[in-house]
Order: C-alpha cells, then structure tokens, then sequence
C-alpha cells in the first residue's frame, strides 16, 4: 500500500509552455495563478486550514515550477506532508519553506521565483547562491532553496534520485535529510515516524530515478527507496553511524511518547526501521568506509551545523 493522493485538480497557467492538469486538458502560457484544493493539506474543511500552514502556498511555488519545466522540490516537514498526507500535519508560526534545486537550473528557479512575487536577498545569495538562496515570499514567509546538496551533519547529494517524484526531492532523500540528525528532536522524530508509517520500504522500480529536473511521477507515491538508502550508507562510514544511530533509538523514543506513531498508519514504523538496518548492515562497503569504521567513534565522524545568517 502507498500513501495515494487526491485527484483534484489546480487550476496554474505558466509563463512558458502548457501545464496540464489531472484531468489531461492543457493551459496555455501565461504568467503563474494557483488555487489549490485544500484537500492537499490534509483538511477535508478548507475552513480548517490554519492561516500559519504554509503548505498551500509552497505546493503552489512548487506546482508552478514543475508547469514552467523547473525543478523546484520542496524539503523537510513540508515535504513530508506531501508524501504522507492522510497524517495529521505539524504546523507552527513563521514556518520556513524549504526546497531544492539543481545548480543547472539555478538562475532560472530565481528569477522565476522573483518573477513570480518571491523577493530575493540579492546580498546572500550573490555570496551564497552556489549553494544556498533566500527569498521571502508572497506572503512574507521565508523560501530557503538548497542547491544540489543538503549540508548539515552530513551531506546529502540530491542529484542522483532529484528527478524521481514531481513535488520533492525524493522520499528516502526526505528521510535520510532527517536521520542524519546526530542529536533528534521531537519534529524530528515525528517526520522520520510519518515516513516510516505512511510509505513501503523496498527497491525502486527500474528506471524510476533520475536526475531529470521537474520530474513525472505522480505527487503523494512514493516509497523509500532501498537501493538508494543503501549507497548512501555505504559510501561513507560517517553516514552509516548517524543512520543507524537514528534508527536504533527509535523503539525507545516511540515507547516514551506512543502519540508520534499516527493513527492508522498502513506501515509499522518499527518494522520499518528494522529493515533499514538490515539494508545498513548487508550492503557491501569500501575499503574506505572499512578503514575509518576502525577508527570509530574516537574520532568525531559528523559536522555541527551552523545557522547561516540571512
């Protein structure tokens, strides 16, 4: 089973092209519009959306560059929300909106972007725009957009797998960017649960990855990608201590606060978990992965990540 969603469709008109929606009728070009089901955040009432969900507008950005042919795959909470959207959503005030992109298509995602109402911190990103841009919003909440990699604890690469879903980088890119967390909070341990519960673990379908930019598959499919976790693990020891040091606190941190597993969940997180392990530990490592795996923990194996000032 795979979390499905809705089929409702967006009414979005692009700048360049045709975007086509659910129902295969084709929009002409024009400059970007969107107004979104708000069945797509989770809440049957669009009356019940809160006004500091964020989600709405964020699908809209990503949506919109997906009709113009940008890739503009959004991160983090938010892209969980996407992937497992049958959960109850963790919202807070003043959320950022996170995304990605290939350096490829760099300029073009920004001024798109400021084309269409995103306003840029010309300042950050002229320094920083190789890896890392900023820009505000419409409606003034704050757009990160990570350029090829996600640099925290570790480094995630997103190329390999950026072209698998439509409106995320892919789904165990979502996960992984959460279990390389050395030290987990509670946010961090309901989005890696949510994942765990709301999607299959096993091997990707042949030919389902690639690094095409705004993607084909379908939003809310997904599975986490066995395949892909593995190479990750394997091509560096430091990777694989994080990972499996997330992993193996979770039977824990679930006995201790039970409310994180979300009702009904189609997947049990734990069994979940204990196949990833299995993948971390079967697959095949380097010489490398095995000479600093003899080192240990004796010498730090994992960056402290700093908040870059905007």
């Amino acid at each position: 089973m795979v979390c499905q969603r809705g089929t409702s469709e967006w009414f979005v008109e692009v700048r360049a092209g045709t975007f086509r929606l659910a129902s295969g009728a084709c929009l002409p070009a024009a400059t970007v519009a969107y107004s979104p089901d708000m069945s797509e955040t989770g809440a049957s009432d669009p009356a019940a959306v809160s006004p500091d969900d964020p989600l709405p507008e964020a699908l809209g950005l990503a949506r919109g560059a997906t009709g113009a042919g940008l890739g503009l795959k959004l991160l983090g909470g938010l892209a969980v929300r996407v992937l497992c959207p049958d959960f109850p959503p963790r919202l807070r005030a003043g959320q950022d909106m996170d995304f990605a992109c290939l350096s490829k298509e760099r300029k073009k995602v920004a001024a798109w972007l400021a084309d269409n109402g995103c306003t840029p911190d010309r300042r950050f990103n002229n320094l920083n725009g190789d890896r890392q841009m900023y820009f505000n919003a419409p409606s003034g909440r704050p757009v990160d957009v990570m350029v090829d990699r996600l640099t925290m604890c570790h480094t995630l690469d997103f190329r390999p797998s950026f072209g698998r879903m439509p409106l995320t980088v892919d789904a165990v890119d979502v996960l992984l960017s959460k279990l390389q967390i050395v030290e987990l909070n509670e946010k961090d341990v309901r989005d890696i649960t949510q994942l765990l519960s709301g999607l299959p673990v096993g091997a990707a379908a042949p030919g389902s990855a690639g690094t095409g930019s705004a993607g084909t598959g379908s939003a809310g499919t997904g599975s986490i990608d066995t395949g892909r976790f593995g190479q990750v693990l394997a091509s560096d020891w430091g990777w694989w201590r994080t990972v499996t040091g997330s992993l193996a606190k979770l039977p824990a941190l679930l006995e201790a606060s039970p409310d994180l597993i979300p009702p009904a969940a189609p997947f049990d997180p734990l069994a979940a978990s204990r196949a990833l392990l299995e993948v971390a530990e079967s697959v095949p490592k380097g010489v490398k992965w095995r000479l600093r795996a003899n080192v240990g923990d004796r010498v730090r194996w994992y960056e402290l990540p700093e908040e870059v000032a905007h």
